[in-house]
């Protein structure tokens, strides 16, 4: 067997904890604001509530990715033994979200921040404990490529299903087929492939002897983490702001699920297509190659109005061929970079926290600036202003293409310009000291 072979049987076991963790990441990052904003939280409000919570969601990230470093280190059964109640922890907080008793609609600011930070809290640690497997099962490039690509494409699953199954079946029955799709995932992700123990790598370490400052020394990972901010501020903000965008500027409420469907749904049709590439030209040209793709169709969203739903849909399907770049590739080259320092098999739990934290803090900035901003400039959700509706969409639209030119350019420099060889990904010796 090949660095780069990963049978399917073990590729679906591994990545299908990523279906169930998906219904909590859409609803949280997509419905949610929309769904307090109907509840009539003030945009103002409501824009501060999330900031908040994704704010406390990204700060203990790093936390979290410390103390799985500790818990892995332990083996994989004690991983999977706090996983459960985790998932459970995970459950009752989205219930509580989109059901909160009668008792708390006077305060149905204060109720979402306390249930979104708990909730958010528990999908973190799930999210990373999952990431860290990944990268723990060792390989190269287009080995780690494909594990990614197994854990988006089931995440992908879970996307289009939590997109479509709220507006067919209720919030009620799409939560209650989350709770089944959380005890399959994690029975199925215990019966998958397990990180090897490494040579040397002492049982039982504390987590607090893991320094939250070790990925920051080491410079590739800088130049990675800024490039992944760029870019993830670049998918933050339509993600926010695609409700608002559909209900409003084209007019179109009844077509969110649909068109979020067919975005998913190009985005887990491409993984294969990306793969092929990487093969190629390598995981920086081809993540590069995703960017350009993504520019080049959704500025057109800027040019669309009422009834454009047809020329929406094409570039939900083109922007979301160009996602499955986003979505594969940079979590195979932060683990590349994670073999390059030495750290593969010891701390890939600091370097996610971090990489999570990152990603967090994008959502925040997006919900905690995006929504206040367009209610001082006169949106409100159902306005038909023209000057309103002209700021939605430059801050749906152009702000993100924007954002997503600048992280093409410091991908390019940093890592395609100066031809970096993507690096090896076997599992290193412990002790190693990366260079700075």
């Amino acid at each position: 067997m090949t660095a780069s072979a990963l049978p399917p049987r073990d590729g679906w076991r591994y990545g299908l904890p990523g279906l169930p963790l998906a219904f909590v990441a859409l609803p949280l990052y997509v419905h949610l604001p929309h769904h307090y904003a109907t509840l009539g939280v003030p945009l103002a409000t409501l824009g501060a509530v999330l900031l908040l919570a994704r704010a406390f969601d990204a700060v203990t990230d790093p936390l979290l990715g410390r103390w799985l470093d500790g818990v892995f280190a332990g083996g994989a059964p004690a991983v999977l033994r706090r996983a459960w109640p985790l998932a459970l922890a995970l459950w009752l907080g989205m219930w509580g979200l989109w059901f909160p008793p009668a008792w708390v609609h006077g305060h149905l600011a204060a109720w979402a921040l306390l249930l979104a930070m708990a909730t958010t809290l528990a999908y973190s640690a799930l999210a990373i404990a999952h990431q860290s497997w990944g990268a723990r099962l060792g390989g190269d490039a287009v080995r780690q490529a494909r594990i990614a690509a197994w854990r988006e494409g089931a995440t992908l699953v879970g996307v289009v299903l939590a997109s479509v199954l709220p507006s067919w079946w209720g919030w009620g029955a799409t939560l209650a087929l989350l709770a089944l799709a959380l005890l399959v995932a994690l029975h199925t992700w215990g019966q998958g492939p397990q990180p090897p123990a490494v040579p040397g790598a002492p049982a039982g370490v504390p987590a607090d002897q893991t320094d939250l400052r070790l990925p920051w020394r080491y410079r590739p990972f800088r130049r990675l983490l800024a490039v992944f901010v760029c870019n993830g501020m670049a998918s933050a903000m339509p993600a926010t702001l695609v409700l608002f965008f559909v209900s409003d500027r084209l007019q179109a409420p009844a077509a969110q699920g649909p068109l979020l469907a067919a975005y998913f749904v190009a985005a887990a049709a491409s993984l294969p297509l990306w793969l092929a590439w990487v093969r190629r030209v390598g995981l920086a040209r081809g993540w590069l190659t995703g960017m350009a793709l993504a520019i080049a169709v959704f500025v057109w969203a800027a040019l669309l109005g009422p009834g454009d739903v047809a020329a929406f849909a094409v570039v939900c399907v083109l922007s979301g061929l160009a996602l499955g770049a986003d979505l594969a590739l940079p979590a195979a080259l932060l683990a590349g970079v994670m073999a390059d320092a030495g750290d593969r098999g010891r701390h890939e739990g600091a370097y996610f926290g971090w990489w999570n934290l990152a990603a967090k803090g994008n959502l925040a900035l997006a919900a905690g600036l995006a929504l206040p901003l367009l209610g001082l400039l006169g949106y409100t959700p159902g306005s038909r202003d023209p000057a309103a509706l002209q700021a939605l969409t430059i801050a749906y639209a152009l702000l993100p293409c924007l954002l997503k030119a600048l992280a093409a350019g410091l991908l390019w420099q940093g890592f395609v310009r100066q031809h970096r060889p993507t690096p090896p990904a076997p599992v290193p010796t412990p002790g190693a000291t990366p260079p700075t």
